[in-house]
């Protein structure tokens, strides 16, 4: 693979990692500033908030700049930030100004995380997508797996500001290795669009596109169904259903993205006959998805619940890497910032109308039912599937 693939690996591995421990220091910080839960729930609001705004803006920015330049200028302003931030938490910050900081920050994240992904392809041949979408899954689960992990060995140990300084590092050195990346798409400025067909244009492409609307129309039901690993759910499920102590739902989530880790490995290792097969196994995947998602809704046993788990990840990071691959190869390198920021602004925005939702449906019903209806949900996403399969060509 060309070296400019693994200055980015590197990049986002720095980025990922640092992300983490963003999130784990500010909630330390948080709550010692403000001893309040609802300003630690608003920190995934402002986050969910700021990337699906920037996200449905981003069409004007990449008509107008270059997608490497959009990153670098992003991860540099994200640097400059945490940097004001680490400093300014050495004398007294005011709540309202760090929520500013934090919003700001999840303003250029709509950007980064669109702007990354779409320049995959672009430096890499089409014949290695597939194993680089593998490499790169494995290295953002593995980051999510240990990362929360150490940043709370961090913050245990330490507090919230030195977690900061260390992000500030961390990001710092993404923003350097992004520089080395070569992005040999040829740049050309669009100004005379209007700003309207601009904005949705992504949109456009994934409805005129069958295959686009195909994969979209899954994540649509996909999105809504994966709401109950959010940690609130899962913290319920475990104590109602399981009548397991915490610590259940730090194993289940840990084996899930275990799970993902295996999934994105066994991509990587057997990147041929997933090439060959990309239909069939997204099918049985899905299906399979469906069948584990209801068992685990059902299961009342803890140690089954890991197992079920981790077979999920497994065949949720199938799923994902073949229609993000195929989603990579079908669209041209200018359409797909485009598609990935309208898919940024659907998926936000789901998710938090879904935690919302299910957050009043657990309220109502036996948490139980909500894995049920998860599980029908991604049933609904097979069947859908099964039926479009042959716009994939």
């Amino acid at each position: 693979m060309k070296k400019s693939f693994h200055f980015l690996w590197v990049s986002q591995l720095l980025a990922n990692l640092g992300d983490v421990f963003y999130i784990v220091g500010l909630i330390s910080i948080l709550y010692q500033v403000s001893e309040s839960p609802f300003y630690l729930a608003l920190l995934p609001f402002l986050n969910m908030a700021g990337r699906m705004i920037t996200s449905s803006l981003a069409p004007l920015l990449v008509n107008r700049y270059p997608l490497k330049q959009l990153l670098v200028i992003s991860q540099a302003l994200k640097t400059i930030l945490l940097s004001i931030l680490a400093v300014g938490l050495y004398y007294t910050l005011s709540l309202i100004f760090i929520l500013i900081i934090i919003f700001v920050v999840a303003l250029l994240d709509g950007l980064a995380q669109p702007a990354s992904n779409a320049l995959v392809p672009r430096i890499l041949e089409k014949s290695q997508l597939l194993r680089a979408n593998g490499i790169l899954s494995m290295i953002n689960e593995s980051t999510q797996l240990g990362g929360w992990a150490l940043g709370g060995i961090l913050v245990a140990n330490t507090n919230g500001n030195t977690v900061i300084w260390i992000t500030l590092i961390l990001f710092v050195l993404s923003t350097l290795f992004i520089l080395f990346v070569i992005d040999p798409t040829p740049f050309e400025r669009k100004i005379n669009v209007a700003k309207k067909q601009e904005l949705t244009e992504g949109f456009n492409l994934i409805w005129d596109n069958h295959s686009f609307r195909t994969i979209h129309v899954m994540i649509v039901f996909e999105s809504i169904a994966n709401v109950v690993w959010v940690a609130a759910i899962m913290y319920l499920f475990v104590a109602d259903v399981l009548h397991a102590s915490e610590a259940w739902w730090g194993y289940i989530n840990t084996t899930f993205f275990i799970g993902l880790v295996i999934g994105g490995f066994i991509c990587t290792k057997f990147e041929q006959v997933f090439e060959k097969n990309l239909k069939k196994i997204v099918l049985v995947s899905s299906f399979a998805a469906a069948i584990v998602m209801l068992l685990f809704g059902l299961n009342q046993v803890a140690i089954l619940a890991l197992i079920l788990s981790l077979f999920f990840g497994v065949l949720d990071q199938f799923k994902g890497i073949l229609l993000g691959t195929w989603l990579q190869l079908k669209a041209t390198d200018e359409q797909l910032i485009k598609v990935y920021s309208a898919q940024g602004v659907l998926t936000s925005l789901l998710f938090g109308l879904s935690t919302l939702l299910a957050g009043t449906l657990a309220n109502i019903y036996s948490v139980q039912w909500l894995f049920i209806g998860a599980g029908l949900l991604l049933l609904l996403s097979a069947i859908y599937f099964s039926l479009g399969q042959k716009r994939f060509e």
